[in-house]
């Protein structure tokens, strides 16, 4: 039996031979891996012994070779294969130990260059790998070093690696050099400055851990991060507490952290089923906080915190009197984290650069049956230039703060979506109804059964998308909000000016919507 052993991430390999000089398997091998298995004083084969050709071109050429791939692809179980490999004087391989180039490492290291990356693109082990794999019936390839127990038990215990084993590595081969491609692919496309949407779409993830279920007992999930510099994600958070995060868990406090990622003075997101219940800002985080919470007394219960500023002993105080899922801020005082630990079941996050905005080029990715919905992500708020006063009367400074403070919360809510805020403090948000005045009249209704009669007085109104009657503004007038601020662009606008008009309400168009499906 001869084995080719061919590693970049040579993490347990001379154990390995060890292993396989005991069972008196053949190893052949190249460069490195040959030179670390000969310190070892393992026996082995250098590749160019076996094809006769020296390794050229700085070790780009050495596996390329006949002696090689015909080891590897000819099928035993064909005569006029074997009796090729007879006349040829090759002798079959029978099990592959390869690993890649670490082109990941090298692409994720600070300032590597392009002609850096492309060196790290490996030739010949992808060739092998997919060689052997192809002919998996009659060659073991491992890829992964986590493997190797597995292949060892059942050559110690049966003499051979097992059909079912062999099939396994065989597709753990093709997920790595797929995902391997794909990341070579992404990187190229990335130095091009290439946004455009490719004809055929190749994503690859990595997986950072199973999950007990996914939104409901009955789904399997998974966690899976893209590779790269994620910073500001929560792939880049650091559990301090708690249970593993769920799948519901991961989805909402995404929500809640992309919402506080438009913000840029002390803000707190209280956030529930994917939509904000309370958002706070204030020259400090505690009153942050304060707002966020008083917002939506009810709503926070079982819900996800998310804090831009680091987490007081104050703040912890009575957070630890709430049943909270999740909690994450760039740092905790050391009396408030060691307070909020008390308590088994909250989850407690840190994320040190949690201001750090998404790459406007990234990808947001719906499954639907049959295919994907693929979108960059919804990455801008507004052009400054372009808020425009339709109405006779322009809103206060105040009201025109309260106004910008609304627009980044009801980004986030469902459509059709609709927030009202107060002095920077959510007052009341009407998530995904199939009208608008359903929306709005749920703010209103919410707002005063929240937080008490009365709180509407003086307060403005965001919705996501444009009113198509005036019937909102209507219900806005009631309630006594003071100014509107929506997109714009219906048919209808006039009539919504009009009524604003009557009614002495400051309404500001934006230019853009924000429509959260």
């Amino acid at each position: 039996m001869k084995a080719l052993i061919s590693v970049s991430d040579k993490t347990g390999i001379v154990e390995l031979a060890r292993e396989f000089t005991s069972l008196g398997i053949e190893m052949i091998s190249t460069g490195g891996t040959y030179h670390k298995l000969k310190e070892a004083g393992i026996a082995a084969l250098e590749i160019s012994e076996l094809t006769g050709f020296p390794e050229c071109l700085d070790g780009r050429v050495k596996t390329l070779h006949p002696a090689v791939h015909a080891g590897l692809l000819a099928m035993r179980s064909n005569p006029s294969h074997r009796k090729q490999l007879e006349e040829l004087k090759i002798d079959p391989i029978d099990i592959v130990i390869v690993n890649l180039y670490p082109f990941k490492a090298t692409i994720l290291k600070e300032d590597v260059t392009r002609e850096e990356a492309i060196e790290n693109i490996d030739i010949g082990g992808p060739t092998m790998l997919r060689a052997a794999a192809k002919n998996y019936q009659d060659v073991a390839v491992v890829v992964d070093p986590a493997d190797y127990e597995k292949i060892l038990t059942e050559l110690k215990e049966q003499g051979a690696v097992s059909l079912d084993t062999k099939f396994y590595l065989m597709q753990k081969v093709f997920m790595h050099t797929s995902s391997y491609d794909t990341l070579i692919a992404d990187y190229l496309k990335k130095q091009r400055k290439d946004n455009s949407f490719p004809e055929t779409l190749t994503l690859t993830y990595e997986k950072v851990q199973d999950m007990r279920y996914g939104e409901n007992p009955h789904q399997q999930a998974a966690f899976y991060r893209e590779i790269g510099k994620k910073r500001g994600s929560l792939t880049d958070a650091v559990q301090l507490h708690g249970k593993e995060l769920s799948f519901n868990n991961i989805n909402d406090t995404n929500g809640a952290l992309e919402l506080l990622k438009e913000f840029a003075e002390p803000t707190v997101v209280a956030c529930k089923h994917g939509n904000p219940c309370g958002v706070g800002s204030a020259d400090n985080i505690y009153d942050a906080w304060k707002k966020a919470y008083e917002a939506d007394k009810t709503s926070i219960f079982g819900g996800i915190v998310v804090v831009n500023r680091e987490v007081t002993l104050a703040m912890a105080q009575e957070m630890k009197e709430i049943f909270l899922e999740v909690v994450v801020a760039p740092s905790y005082e050391k009396e408030a984290l060691e307070l909020l630990t008390i308590k088994k079941n909250i989850r407690i996050l840190e994320l040190k650069d949690i201001d750090v905005p998404q790459d406007e080029a990234a990808y947001d990715i719906k499954k639907v049956n049959g295919g994907l919905i693929v979108q960059t992500i919804d990455s801008q708020l507004y052009h400054e230039e372009e808020l425009k006063v339709v109405t006779d009367r322009t809103p206060s400074a105040s009201e025109l703060e309260d106004l910008k403070f609304a627009w980044r919360v009801v980004k986030f809510v469902k459509s059709n979506g609709i927030a009202l805020a107060k002095n920077k403090q959510s007052i009341g948000i009407g998530p995904g109804q199939v009208n608008r005045i359903w929306a709005t009249k749920q703010s209103i209704e919410h707002a005063a059964e929240l937080i008490g009669e009365g709180i509407t007085q003086g307060a403005v109104l965001a919705s996501d998308a444009f009113f198509p009657f005036d019937d909102c503004v209507e219900a806005a007038h009631q309630a006594g909000i003071t100014a509107i601020i929506q997109p714009g662009g219906s048919n209808r606008d006039e009539d919504s000016i009009k009524k604003c008009n009557e009614y002495g309400i400051a309404m500001v168009f934006t230019g853009m919507r924000h429509f959260k499906h």
